[in-house]
């Protein structure tokens, strides 16, 4: 059976169906028909259309929940309590509820009913009595505003305050155990909540509409916004403000507004945080600009205002109102620490007008950001306590359109500090290390092909400008040199090559070769003597020449620009050795190995001693970043493809479990060939680093023959930094497993891993450079080798086989019965098939190891062939098979 409280709702829902027609049709319709041309009418007129599309929505809820207890009523037996939309549909009524009652409270806050009575003040004095019937309570003497104002209100308080009595009503009725008792209880408090919602949200739209009545037109026109509610004033609980010195504090449920004379100080509640005081009367405000300290008379007084902007700064972060009421039922909850927030800075200084998109923390940029200033430039990464921190990008635009410089790079305390990639406007890329935004360690800076004057300096540099050992590229001039920096110019021992072959080694000083120094030329004559700036031999000097004549005596420019000479030559001599006179060597002793590289060896070393944090591991060696330049047009652009910390920091733990898992003499070696193979291991990636700056040394220009013991000499020096790097890594993997650290080696156990186990490991990643310079080297004895091997080639097999001593009985065509042109074919064809892609293998593989593998190859099937003719297994000593293999390489030829 159906319950007296059912009946009773039923009545209720008919009556409220029915008032709500009847305002929507007395009051919210005659209020939209004014057409207002002013800007405060049209808001008034935006807010009460959403009044009556609110109304509407109230309207149609009524009449399903009234369809509902209808059809409960109609069919008792097979209609169940839950199926009331009051019970199984509370959230719902009650949205539409809350719905209603913030757009109500938004038109009484900006007085929008008296502002539309006035535009038709005849017809609502006509109204009146009709109006006074949906009302009690209410004075005749009231005005038409306020008439309003309590038709559109007193209706719905009533509607919910009975809502609340007959649902507590029917929770007594259904009993205990009854299986809708949950859903009786859960609405009866819903709409216990909603009466008390409802109670504070009109108390704050009465106050919210005195103040904005109370205030200058000024004042209104910058404060007032319909959705804003008035928490707390100061006139009513005072609290003095410092340093603002504030005569008027505001606590809006948006925003903290302090007014000091005809200024106005708005603070986003957003980006408020409270900080508790170290007295019972004082606390704290940190914001993104200012700090500022509240201190109110009493520690009641400082209580009411230290919970009211916390409550308010819980809320605005929500983003919308508390429910059922502001801290009801809550205990000063803290809000989190940590926000995600955008604001725009007003205060000079570096960040003025710029605006912050990302993570804070205690009113600071704290976590990822995006960081854009009026002028173009933006930030995009990670910052610490305000400013950039760790990794970010920066796009800078530059006067020309479309044109700007992007750095990614890492950032310390606001500033470049680490290892970065930046691609400037003029389509240079610089990838190296920076220090105080400035271009500090090592570092590559390359201009495009096609520039004016294509250059590339690799090297080494101090506060932005180029010092140190470094090597510089004049792709306009075809030179390179090899030495020392100061100051962006060339300063100190160095080596200039030139495309044409000619080689200087000196003293520069002022970007100019200055005093005395050495030329090599082409064709291996030597000049010992000095130069002037534009290396034009001048004053006294000594010219050696190849067939070892002599000039020595005074150098000057000639006429027409020729060079004049006058001194004693020397034909007497005794004709030098050929080989010490081609293989003279540059750079030897000039610069030592161990301190050529150091801006690459260093910050390792520094990561090494740091103990290889995974935080740091991408600043100090560097990063894998994708370097299309026509993503730099694009906001993709910006999340680039690197290293992830979380990773870095997992895999670090991994590279150094696996050093210690390897210890032992053939799993170190295995171990080892795999890290240098690896770019993203540390070891391989300083590998690579390395191999960048041997190939901008030694290739192109560079391959120079006189330069092969100064590269021989870096290979050995990297073979030693890379067996240190090594044992750096595994001093900290034992270091974090709480192990005992090994022992330093004496410099005989040092070198023998070092020549033994690490030299072997990398010579293949320089192994291109270094083989062309021992080609260029020993070009002569290659020639000779050449023509040698022609010649022998001319010789018939019989003949070549007779003049290289081959054993008789080796002769493959000695006992076979065949006419010549059987013979031709079978030595073409058979035998020798596979010797000549032997000796394309030879000729074309650069690596030594497959070169002796080649070779290793063409032993066996030289063995392999004589066991043949032979008709049994023969074993060959190598003074037979080595003039066996001459015969086969001129055979192949």
């Amino acid at each position: 059976m159906c319950s007296p409280e059912e009946e009773a709702l039923l009545q209720l829902e008919e009556v409220f169906s029915s008032t709500l027609a009847r305002i929507n049709s007395l009051v919210l319709q005659p209020l939209l028909t004014a057409e207002p041309s002013d800007p405060q009418g049209r808001e008034c007129l935006r807010l009460l259309q959403q009044l009556h599309r609110s109304s509407q929505q109230l309207w149609e809820v009524t009449e399903e929940s009234l369809h509902s207890l209808r059809r409960r009523l109609c069919h008792q037996d097979s209609v169940g309590l839950e199926s009331l939309l009051l019970l199984c549909g509370a959230d719902r009524v009650l949205r539409v509820h809350v719905e209603y009652i913030e757009a109500y409270t938004s038109c009484v806050v900006v007085q929008a009913f008296q502002k539309a009575a006035k535009k038709r003040s005849e017809y609502w004095r006509g109204q009146r009595k009709a109006l006074r019937q949906l009302l009690s309570g209410v004075s005749s003497e009231a005005s038409v505003g306020t008439t309003l104002v309590q038709a559109l209100r007193q209706p719905l308080a009533h509607h919910v305050q009975q809502y609340v009595l007959l649902l507590l009503s029917l929770g007594d009725t259904v009993g205990e155990r009854h299986p809708t008792r949950e859903l009786v209880v859960h609405a009866a408090t819903l709409f216990g909540n909603l009466e008390s919602f409802m109670r504070q949200a009109l108390d704050q739209a009465t106050a919210t509409q005195a103040l904005w009545h109370a205030l200058s037109s000024r004042l209104r026109d910058v404060l007032c916004t319909p959705a804003r509610r008035l928490l707390q004033d100061s006139q009513d609980i005072p609290v003095t403000v410092t340093p603002l010195r504030a005569e008027r504090v505001l606590l809006f449920d948006d925003a903290l507004v302090l007014l000091q004379g005809h200024s106005v100080h708005t603070f986003d509640l957003k980006l408020v945080w409270v900080d508790p005081g170290q007295d019972g009367c004082t606390f704290d405000l940190l914001t993104p600009e200012e700090e500022v300290s509240f201190c109110s008379k009493d520690p009641q007084g400082r209580m009411v205002w230290q919970w009211k902007v916390t409550q308010a700064v819980c809320q605005a972060l929500r983003g919308k109102k508390d429910f059922p009421m502001l801290g009801a039922g809550l205990e000063s909850p803290e809000p989190p620490t940590c926000r995600c927030v955008a604001y725009t800075f007003r205060a000079e200084g570096r960040l003025c007008q710029a605006t912050y998109e990302g993570e804070w923390c205690r009113g600071r940029p704290h976590g990822k950001g995006t960081l854009k200033w009026p002028d173009g430039r933006n930030h995009v990464g990670n910052f610490c306590q305000g400013l950039e921190h760790g990794f970010g990008i920066r796009l800078v635009p530059q006067a020309s359109e479309d044109k700007f410089d992007c750095y990614k790079c890492h950032w310390w305390e606001g500033s470049m500090c680490g290892y970065g990639i930046c691609e400037y406007s003029t389509d240079e890329v610089y990838k190296g290390y920076f220090q105080a935004g400035l271009r500090h360690g090592f570092g590559v800076l390359e201009s495009p092909p096609q520039a004016p004057q294509p250059c590339k300096y690799t090297g080494h540099w101090e506060r932005g400008q180029k010092s140190g050992y470094g090597i510089e590229e004049d792709g306009d001039r075809g030179e390179r040199y090899i030495g020392m920096w100061q100051a962006d110019q060339r300063h100190g021992p160095g080596v200039m090559v030139t495309q044409a072959g000619v080689c200087y080694q000196g003293t520069f000083q002022a970007d100019k070769m200055v005093g005395p120094g050495i030329l090599l030329s082409e064709d291996d004559s030597l000049y010992e003597g000095t130069f002037t700036r534009d290396l034009t031999l001048v004053g006294k000097g000594k010219v050696t020449f190849p067939n070892g004549f002599t000039l020595e005596g005074s150098f000057g420019s000639g006429p027409g620009g020729g060079l004049h000479t006058q001194g004693l030559l020397d034909t007497a001599a005794l004709p030098p050795e050929p080989s010490g006179t081609r293989k003279r060597q540059l750079g030897v002793g000039a610069f030592p190995a161990e301190s050529r590289w150091q801006g690459v060896y260093g910050p390792f070393r520094d990561f090494v001693r740091a103990g290889c944090p995974g935080d740091l591991q991408e600043a100090l060696l560097g990063f894998h970043v994708q370097n299309s330049r026509d993503l730099r047009k694009s906001q993709e652009y910006l999340c680039c493809e690197r290293t992830q910390p979380e990773d870095r920091a997992g895999r670090m733990e991994d590279v150094l479990d696996e050093l210690l898992q390897h210890r032992e003499p053939r799993a170190l070696r295995q171990c080892l060939r795999k890290a240098l193979s690896n770019s993203l291991h540390p070891l391989g990636k300083l590998l690579r680093t390395l191999m960048l700056t041997f190939q901008a040394t030694y290739a192109g220009i560079g391959a120079n023959k006189h330069l092969q013991a100064l590269a021989q000499e870096e290979v050995k020096q990297h073979a030693r930094e890379l067996w240190a790097a090594y044992r750096g890594l595994l001093q900290v993997a034992l270091q974090r497993k709480g192990q005992a650290p090994e022992e330093d080696e004496d410099t005989e156990t040092r070198d023998v891993q070092v020549h033994g186990l690490v030299l072997p490991l990398i010579l293949p990643s320089f192994y291109s450079e270094l083989f062309t310079l021992y080609l260029l080297l020993h070009e002569r004895e290659d020639g000779l080798y050449s023509q040698g091997i022609a010649h022998l080639s001319l010789f018939p097999d019989t003949k070549l086989l007779e003049f290289l001593d081959v054993q008789k009985h080796l002769w493959p065509l000695k006992d076979l019965t065949l006419t010549t042109n059987q013979r031709l074919s079978l030595v073409r064809d058979k035998c020798f098939l596979s010797a000549t892609e032997c000796l394309q293998k030879i000729i074309t593989t650069v690596d030594p190891r497959e070169k002796l593998e080649v070779l290793e190859r063409t032993y066996g099937e030289i063995e392999a062939t004589v066991s043949r003719v032979l008709g049994q297994e023969h074993k060959l000593p190598m003074d037979d098979l080595l003039p066996l293999l001459i015969y086969v390489v001129s055979r192949a030829r």
